[in-house]
């Protein structure tokens, strides 16, 4: 049996969504296959634990999805139409050390400035002109952001035409760590930074970490972190309503196999129990790098682009995360200020603990000083939860292989080792017992793997931000600007490409190519 669409999405994470929404609206029926029992893929809020209890099983909050224009432009209607709202506290994030002081990065530049000051004068002076620097390169990160990556040697010789742009190269090529000492001399101060840069899955001494030091920053004061009201999925709920307002279908429990392809073109897509769907347009597929010559087995792709896919590199930190629901609000030893955060880093005051924390998963080993940092979303949005009840969502960083263990191994130690790092945390918290715990869920590296195709070995971002997977680069130069080499008409999505991990609504680049080979104007949807 096969049922003809004009386009196929493979798959419901975010940004297929965000690419099949903007195709429906513009008139073509559209498909969307789902291989779980929910939608949403890293953007999903689930009742993991008991009834009642909203849990945001990956991405809590929404921060670089802000300057897409399809939120800062509503461009779909998520906003005014479709029931998408976000919630921005005044503090994106803020650092708890064990010694009971905090350190709050606010929205406001003046804020954070007398935050530093607390601190040290000095730090707080650099700061001001850090931030300016970061203010400057965000109109140009975000030109890159949205859209398909400009080529990576063109790139590169722009920005050697001019002393900013040299010295924003030197600044990518840079680590974060690098950065952060020449300009700041607080071990606390460091370690403040340090821990919100490595929010991006890597060891703030990875070489090219540096540019993601200066977005972060400048993200944090311009946007914020975007919680959505009802919890993550409010925006795959928001743009599948957009999907169907426009007559496409959603499906889950629908597996794909297989791509065909006819004379170099992407046709359709089998299914494992043998239902066939007709893609007269476009097949969008989130595909990780690892997994898509399976997809293509017989379509005549070169060797040497699935060699080069499959060669890419996940990062080695690894999410453990533990969600449960609350009997009553986490209570901080540090004070009530710490309930208005969105992300809360719990943090050793040494720079040596901090920094030998990511070597020991970059080995294999489970930190000896794990890195904990968590967020409550109910302190924000009360409607996750029963009236007094609370959710606490937190997340450490491991390898996905355990010693010489195999992944598997995760089955057998999860629980213990997610009791471990509650006992880690419980001294930051009045309350934080056994008693206070109604339901927990945990999912370690290998769950995360079984319960998206795109988190391979636990990498929520897919493949690790290295700086040759980045840009045009990512995942690939051969697919690199969402087109797979060889097969018309297949377009790839997903946090493995281009401009990564993390909520960005990057299908939207996606969209715009397959716009421009149907010979379609996207231009109506800009409405700035």
């Amino acid at each position: 049996m096969s049922t003809a669409y004009d386009v196929v999405a493979i798959g419901s994470g975010h940004n297929g969504l965000v690419a099949a929404a903007y195709l429906a609206a513009a008139g073509k029926k559209v498909l969307v296959l789902e291989r779980n029992a929910w939608f949403g893929g890293g953007v999903v809020t689930r009742e993991l634990t008991v009834p009642g209890f909203k849990h945001d099983q990956h991405s809590v909050g929404h921060i670089f999805i802000q300057a897409n224009p399809l939120i800062r432009n509503d461009e779909l209607g998520l906003i005014s139409k479709y029931g998408l709202k976000y919630i921005y506290p005044e503090v994106p994030l803020i650092s708890v050390f064990d010694d009971g002081t905090t350190l709050s990065l606010y929205r406001d530049r003046q804020r954070n400035y007398q935050e530093l000051a607390k601190f040290s004068q000095k730090d707080a002076e650099a700061y001001l002109k850090f931030s300016e620097i970061a203010a400057h390169y965000l109109p140009m990160l975000i030109g890159t952001l949205y859209s398909a990556p400009v080529p990576m040697g063109a790139q590169f010789a722009m920005m050697d035409q001019s002393p900013e742009g040299r010295e924003m190269f030197a600044t990518m090529m840079k680590s974060s760590w690098e950065i952060i000492t020449d300009w700041f001399e607080h071990e606390k101060v460091r370690l403040h930074f340090a821990r919100m840069v490595g929010e991006n899955l890597a060891s703030p001494e990875e070489l090219g970490s540096g540019i993601s030091l200066f977005m972060f920053l400048a993200f944090m004061e311009k946007y914020g972190i975007g919680i959505p009201v009802g919890g993550s999925g409010a925006l795959t709920a928001a743009l599948i309503r957009c999907i169907e307002d426009h007559g496409g279908e959603i499906i889950s429990e629908v597996d794909v196999s297989v791509i065909e392809t006819k004379s170099g073109r992407a046709t359709a897509v089998q299914t494992h129990d043998g239902r066939r769907y007709e893609a007269r347009d476009a097949v969008i597929g989130g595909i990780h790098p690892h997994l898509l010559r399976g997809y293509l087995q017989d379509a005549g792709v070169a060797p040497h682009v699935f060699e080069r896919a499959e060669r890419t590199t996940t990062s080695p930190c690894a999410c453990i995360t533990i969600h449960a629901s609350l009997h009553e609000k986490l209570r901080f030893k540090a004070g009530e200020h710490v309930d208005q955060a969105a992300f809360i880093e719990l943090l050793p005051v040494s720079e040596s603990r901090f920094r030998r924390s990511f070597d020991d998963v970059r080995y294999g080993e489970l930190p000896k000083d794990p890195l904990l940092a968590l967020a409550s979303p109910t302190n924000l949005d009360p409607s996750r939860a029963p009236a007094g009840k609370a959710t606490m969502h937190a997340w450490a960083y491991v390898p996905f292989e355990v010693g010489n263990h195999p992944a598997e191994y995760w089955d057998e130690i999860k629980e213990a080792y997610a009791s471990q790092l509650v006992e880690r945390m419980s001294p930051y918290f009045h309350n934080l017992t056994n008693d206070l715990i109604i339901g927990r869920h945990v999912d370690t590296p290998l769950d995360m793997q079984r319960t998206s195709p795109s988190f391979q070995r636990g990498d929520l971002h897919g493949i690790a931000g290295h700086q040759h997977q980045f840009g045009s680069h990512r995942p690939t130069p051969e697919l690199g600007r969402n087109t797979v080499p060889g097969v018309e008409r297949l377009y790839l999505v997903g946090p493995f490409q281009h401009p990564g991990g993390g909520v960005f609504g990057a299908g939207r680049a996606a969209a715009m190519r397959v716009f421009d080979d149907l010979k379609m104007n996207f231009s109506k949807f800009n409405k700035a």
